[in-house]
Formats: structure tokens, C-alpha cells, sequence
């Protein structure tokens, strides 16, 4: 990897692993157009007021000020900062375009977002992620929620990337079970519950008893159920045996049920039903997404989102949505620390015009021109050295083939790894298709 950014937690690549990046960029970008998603973007400013009206996380957010402005004091609500998702902007972007939007609106995202949390491997200040969603006018179909789970597993299966698991789980499940167990701030248990990785059950029940003032049997149900974790759908017999009856448990049961069924079908292995996934943020209401690299799960999650029915609302009118996150800065840091993939080489270009002398440059740019012209990325040389030079050159660049033309007119072109030499045309002349541009090649 590069060497560590001058500036913590914002990290810059060295141009070979910035082309693994524009790799994973692009293909999640191709996937989820083949679905039908449209692009967007926002701006990356929004008001504190805006940012903050769901959700706890204030501390992490960066606030936005001219350097020479007089009021230094706490920001208020018409303040603005940087956005720290994708999702609270895109909320807004919907209601102020609402009149122009054809709904359900699916929409993908992929932007540059900002959260003043501590640098380590996986977390950064400045960090980019790949957003889907699919928002409704008044009502959402709750077959999104399958296919969005579906699209996901999609996208991540045609990255360099180790076996993911997406873990899916229902906060009207949870939240109907804490009910039917007493516990009536469901907000807070979920908080608590979404510590279990971090903190181990032991701790989780612990606040669960001191900071919510539920009995150790209450702890240990809702621990109970945290603990279910199945690969189809037998984790509605399991959560029937715990014994708990409420109508919104068995609302989000049956609405779990539909998408781990189908599911299971479509990306065998790679979706499960983990009943401990809660998701902090408080505009979830419904399926809650979390994934995470096989082997690596101390990454974290590396995608996650869920349904909010009244993230968004105008007047009367309100729009639910699906959406999911995949944290790309994150993704790719693990990528090229574990060497799971490598570009094969660091530039684009393919060949390397030479120069037999100061005046063939013109001609060189002729050849270099018609290269072009056929989608093929070529670069020419700036000064007539030995030729040796010019080809050391163009292998610290790794650049494959170099091109030489003769006093005669007559041009030659050599692949530089196998020092195989031939006659070639600049008219018609291309390089083998692997060879044309820079690939993404998985390693080991």
C-alpha cells in the first residue's frame, strides 16, 4: 500500500491502487445500472439542522466556516457541515425534487462523505461509499427489500474481494420482542444491542439491568434472541420457542421470512438471518442489513442499511424507502492490504512511441494518433535517447509494448516482457484485449 497519508485518516493512493479502487468503483457502478439504477449526486454541505434531526452522532460531524467569520461559538441548526452519509442528504434530495421524480425512484450514490471518527484500518475521516436505495411516494412495496438484499449480494460477488456474509435481521422483530418481554424502550435496547460485537453479551446485559432497568430474565431473552443466527428460514421455529407473543414480532417475522426465503435462494451462502444485527441509527423501522468479510470480521461491516418508512416527509406526504451502503474506502484499504488484488500494471498506456531521433517527434505523434484513434492508450517519448533507455523507461512504467519506426517509414513494435519483435501498422495494428488497458487481477 501507499505510504501513510501525511494527514491521518485521509488516505491517497499511488496510482496502482487507485486503479484498484477505480476497478471496484466501476463495477459496482455497472451493477447496479444493469438493475435500473439511476445516478445522483448531492451536495457535500448540508444545514447541522438537517444532518442531525435522526440519529446521535454530533460529535462526529464536521462543521463548515469561513476562516474569517466573526461568531466562532457552536454551530446552530442553519449552520452548515459536511455530510457523514449519503442517506440524510438523499433524504432531502427527494423532497425538494419530489415534483420531478418518477416513483419508486432507484437511485444509486457515490460520493465522498466526512466523519471525525478515530483513523484505524477501516475507519477514515474522509472516506468514499456506493449508496442504493429505492424510495416510494406514500407506500414501497416490501419486495424491494428482497431485491435490494439481492442486488447487494450481486455487486459484492464480482469484486477481489474473500466470501461475505449478508446478515439480515427486522427491528419490527426486535422491537415487538423486547414488548412482549416488557421492555418498552426499544430504542434503547437496540443501542444496546448493537454493542454485542464490540462489548460481548456479558457487558450488553449488564446495561441492559443498570442504564434501562431490565430484570436479568428480561436481559437474557432479549440475549436470547440476539443469539439466533440460521442460513434459511428455521430461525422462526427458534424464535417461537422463546415464547414471546406480540402482532409487531410477528409482523417482522413474516416480513424476515419473505426475504431470507428468497434469499437464500438466489446467493446460497451468502445471506443469513443473524437476529443480533440492530443498526444504531434511529430511522430504521423495518429489515436492517449488515455485512461482513468471512475471516475478516474485525473490519466490521463493510455494507449495511435498511428500511425507513419516515426518513423523508412534505406536508402529508411521506416516502419510504430500502436502501443499502457499501463502504468502499473500507473495502478497498482490506484489498490492497491483504493483497487480494493487483493492477497489472500502474499506468494505462499500452505502448510507448519511440523517438529514433529529436525530429521524429511530429511523426511519432502520427503514430501515436492513429493508435488512439482505435481506442488504444499510447504514449510518445519526449527526448530521442538510446533506445535502451527508452525501453527501461517504459518497463519501470510497465508499460507492455514499445513501438519503433525506421528511416524508411516501416514501424516495428515489441512486447517488451517477452522480447518477441514484429512489423506492425499503425493503422491496424492491436494489442492483445487483456493488454489494451490496466485489469484488476486477483492475487494468490
Amino acid at each position: 500500500m501507499a505510504r501513510k497519508s501525511s494527514l491521518s485518516g485521509f488516505p491517497e493512493w499511488l496510482p496502482q491502487e487507485r486503479l484498484v479502487e477505480l476497478h471496484v468503483l466501476d463495477t459496482l457502478r455497472r451493477t447496479f445500472e444493469l438493475h435500473g439504477f439511476s445516478s445522483v449526486e448531492t451536495r457535500a454541505v448540508e444545514t447541522v439542522g438537517q444532518l442531525l434531526r435522526k440519529g446521535e452522532i454530533d460529535k462526529e460531524v464536521y462543521a463548515v466556516s469561513r476562516l474569517q467569520d466573526e461568531d466562532t461559538g457552536a454551530a446552530g441548526d442553519d449552520s452548515l457541515a459536511l455530510h457523514f452519509d449519503l442517506t440524510v442528504p438523499f433524504a432531502r434530495y427527494v423532497v425538494e425534487n419530489a415534483g420531478y421524480l418518477a416513483f419508486p425512484f432507484r437511485r444509486y450514490q457515490i460520493q465522498k462523505v466526512w466523519r471525525g471518527e478515530r483513523p484505524q484500518e477501516g475507519r477514515a475521516r474522509e472516506f468514499t461509499q456506493a449508496d442504493i436505495d429505492v424510495v416510494g411516494d406514500g407506500a414501497l412495496p416490501f419486495r424491494y427489500d428482497i431485491e435490494l438484499a439481492l442486488v447487494i449480494a450481486e455487486a459484492l460477488s464480482a469484486l477481489p474481494i474473500p466470501a461475505f456474509q449478508l446478515r439480515i435481521n427486522n427491528r419490527k422483530l426486535a422491537e415487538g420482542f423486547y414488548r412482549g418481554i416488557g421492555l418498552t424502550d426499544t430504542p434503547g435496547v437496540l443501542r444496546s444491542i448493537d454493542k454485542l460485537e464490540k462489548i460481548g453479551p456479558a457487558k450488553v446485559a449488564e446495561l441492559l439491568k443498570t442504564e434501562l432497568g431490565a430484570t436479568a430474565e428480561q436481559a437474557e431473552a432479549a440475549l436470547s434472541l440476539a443469539g439466533i443466527r440460521t442460513e434459511g428460514t428455521s430461525f422462526v421455529d427458534r424464535v417461537r420457542a422463546l415464547g414471546v407473543e406480540d402482532p409487531l414480532l410477528e409482523e417482522g417475522l413474516a416480513e424476515l421470512e419473505q426475504v431470507i426465503a428468497e434469499a437464500s435462494k438466489r446467493a446460497p451462502g451468502k445471506v443469513i438471518a443473524d437476529l443480533s444485527i440492530a443498526r444504531g441509527l434511529d430511522y430504521y423501522t423495518g429489515t436492517v442489513y449488515e455485512t461482513v468479510l468471512v475471516g475478516h470480521e474485525a473490519l466490521g461491516s463493510i455494507c449495511s442499511g435498511g428500511r425507513y418508512d419516515a426518513l423523508a416527509s412534505k406536508g402529508n406526504r411521506t416516502f419510504p424507502g430500502v436502501g443499502l451502503s457499501i463502504g468502499v474506502t473500507r473495502l478497498v484499504t482490506r484489498i490492497l492490504s491483504q493483497d487480494f488484488a493487483a493492477a497489472s500494471r500502474q499506468v494505462p498506456t499500452a505502448v510507448l512511441v519511440t523517438l529514433a531521433n529529436d525530429d521524429s517527434w511530429s511523426a511519432a505523434q502520427d503514430v501515436a494518433a492513429a493508435l488512439r484513434g482505435r481506442g488504444i492508450p499510447v504514449e510518445v517519448a519526449a527526448t530521442a535517447e538510446k533506445f535502451g533507455k527508452q525501453i527501461k523507461f517504459a518497463d519501470r512504467r510497465g508499460i507492455p509494448f514499445v513501438w519503433f519506426t525506421s528511416e524508411d517509414g516501416t514501424h516495428e513494435v515489441k512486447d517488451i516482457r517477452s522480447g518477441e519483435q514484429s512489423a506492425a501498422d499503425p493503422s491496424s495494428w492491436t494489442p492483445p484485449v487483456e493488454d489494451r488497458w490496466p485489469a484488476v487481477l486477483p492475487q494468490g
